[in-house]
């Protein structure tokens, strides 16, 4: 091997596969639809905790996938092997949303179109799935459902206070109920007429009556 053929490596002619252009403008449209992404996670979020780490790994799980990608498209050898390396690789990183996963998945989808020079079909294509979510994630129901937890030292007092919630809310079911000694607890799940809670401060003062909590409830976690 002479000197000249150390320097004909294909390493070093894999270094003008892509274009420094390319790079640039591959990467700083990925970075925008990653701010695309983060922007409808920021408005759509519903959890109990706002993770601001996890928006930020949206940007980057984007630009990331198109660096990838870009790779692979330019050397049909290493696209085989990215194959293998990243069939190793395991996140074990629980997901505690469900909607989180979309977002997941629409940041690689992203930045693999946008890397195959797709463009057009990456960015208006975001743009919708945006919209989309932006308009069903937000949209409000028509009745929000409440567990209402009551206590009660009798079978007398339970029954009484049953027919009054029955009666000042549009919708009311057992959910569950423990019997004690001296005391039933009884969970509902109820739905208010027109967002009244007033009714939960006579359904308090009632005689056997030892508690009654009223709690917002998403289907997910209450509050």
């Amino acid at each position: 091997m002479t000197f000249n053929d150390i320097f004909k490596s294909s390493f070093l002619e894999n270094v003008t596969a892509i274009s420094p252009f390319d790079m640039l403008l591959a990467l700083l449209l990925a970075f925008g639809l990653g701010m695309l992404i983060f922007f409808v996670y920021q408005k759509t979020y519903q959890g109990v905790m706002y993770s601001s780490s996890f928006g930020v790994t949206l940007i980057a799980l984007t630009m990331i996938t198109t660096l990838v990608i870009l790779a692979v498209t330019s050397n049909v050898v290493l696209s085989l092997g990215m194959v293998g390396a990243l069939s190793i690789v395991r996140f074990r990183t629980a997901i505690k949303e469900p909607l989180d996963i979309a977002f997941l998945f629409w940041s690689i989808a992203a930045g693999i179109v946008l890397a195959a020079g797709l463009i057009p079909l990456a960015v208006i294509g975001s743009v919708i799935i945006g919209i989309i979510l932006l308009v069903f994630v937000n949209r409000k129901p028509h009745s929000n459902p409440y567990i209402l937890v009551l206590q009660c030292d009798g079978r007398e007092s339970e029954q009484t206070a049953a027919e009054y919630i029955k009666q000042t809310t549009r919708y009311a079911a057992v959910k569950s109920k423990t019997a004690q000694k001296g005391l039933i607890e009884v969970n509902f799940d109820v739905r208010l007429k027109d967002g009244d809670t007033d009714f939960i401060n006579t359904l308090a003062d009632m005689n056997g009556v030892t508690s009654a909590v009223l709690v917002s409830y998403n289907g997910d976690y209450m509050g």
